[in-house]
This record gives C-alpha cells, structure tokens and sequence, in this order.
C-alpha cells in the first residue's frame, strides 16, 4: 500500500511503498531521510496519524487500521523559537 507522509521540516510530502507489518518507526525514519535527504535523528520527531500524536511507535500500520493512501504529518518533538 502507498502512504503519504508530510514532513514539516521540509515542508515535503514523500510517498512510501510499505505493507502492513511497518511500525511507524520504520515509517518515520525512512520518510524523515527521503525528504531531507541525510540521515536524520527521529528521536527528535513525532508521528500523526488521522491528527492524533501516535504515542507507541512500534505498533504496527495494519494494527492501527492504516488504509491504502493514508495521509500522516511528521513534526517536531519540541517547538522550534520563532525570531
């Protein structure tokens, strides 16, 4: 199935190719690499999906119900200071 992954940072969208056995830790951090194009701490992230914070990041995608082309947000863990 393909999901759509928006990752604030960057302000990019990254489409992945994933099956139902993905957690959503995998997802984060080979979306986090896609759109920023480095290897990129996920640590420092955190995962929506359907506009709730998904709080255990090794469930899996077929556990949480994910269906075919859904939309999930990548943001910071922590507010970024605006100057």
């Amino acid at each position: 199935m393909i999901v759509r992954v928006q990752v604030i940072d960057v302000w990019d969208t990254v489409d992945l190719s994933v099956t139902q056995d993905h957690t959503f830790a995998d997802l984060k951090t080979t979306s986090l690499e896609q759109a920023m194009g480095r290897t990129v701490d996920p640590s420092g992230y955190t995962i929506k999906f359907r506009g709730a914070l998904v709080t255990d990041e090794r469930q899996t995608l077929g556990s949480a119900d994910v269906p075919d082309g859904a939309p999930m947000i990548i943001l910071p863990a922590h507010r970024q200071p605006v100057r």
